[in-house]
C-alpha cells in the first residue's frame, strides 16, 4: 500500500499549468512544510515535500490556496529519479495528491500573509472577506458546487 497523509503550510503560491491539447488538464505544483513533532531535544524539525495535483484538485488548489495556508493532503509517494547532464543518478520523491482539504479556519488564514476569508469573489479569483459568519469556518459562495472537487 502506498498512502501518505500530510498536514503543513504552503511554502509558496502554487504553480498551475495546463497540459496542451484539446482536453487540457490543470497541473498544480506546490511545496508543503510539515513539522515533525519530536526529536531528541523535544524541538520540532521541518520537512519540505514537493507535491503535485491534477485536474479538479489542481483547480481547487489554484483557486483557494496561497503561500502560508495550512493544507491537509492525502495521496501517494512517487519516485522522481532521473540522470542529470553529468550522467549522475539523482534520486528524489514527490507526493501525488489524491485529496486536498483546508486545515485551518478562515480567521487563521486571514492572519497569514495575503490571507483571505470567503464570502464572495474579488479580483484575482480569491474569496473576499465575510463579516457575517463568526464560527471560524470558510463559507463557500452559492452556485459553485459543481466547481468544487468534493461534495
Amino acid at each position: 500500500m502506498n498512502k501518505v497523509i500530510l498536514m503543513g503550510n504552503l511554502t509558496r503560491d502554487p504553480e498551475v499549468r495546463y497540459s496542451g491539447g484539446e482536453n487540457s488538464m490543470a497541473i498544480a505544483r506546490f511545496s508543503l512544510a510539515v513539522s515533525r513533532r519530536f526529536n531528541r531535544n523535544s524541538d520540532t524539525d521541518t520537512d519540505f515535500f514537493n507535491c503535485t495535483a491534477f485536474g479538479k484538485q489542481a483547480e481547487f488548489v489554484e483557486r483557494y490556496f496561497h503561500k502560508g495556508m495550512r493544507m491537509l493532503l492525502s495521496g501517494r509517494v512517487q519516485n522522481d529519479n532521473y540522470t542529470n547532464r553529468n550522467g549522475e543518478k539523482v534520486y528524489s520523491v514527490q507526493i501525488i495528491a489524491d485529496d486536498i482539504e483546508f486545515a485551518e479556519s478562515k480567521n487563521s488564514s486571514a492572519n497569514n500573509a495575503g490571507g483571505f476569508q470567503a464570502g464572495g469573489f474579488q479580483d484575482g479569483g480569491r474569496p473576499e472577506p465575510s463579516q457575517a459568519v463568526g464560527d471560524g469556518f470558510m463559507n463557500i459562495p452559492d452556485g459553485i458546487d459543481e466547481e468544487l472537487p468534493f461534495n
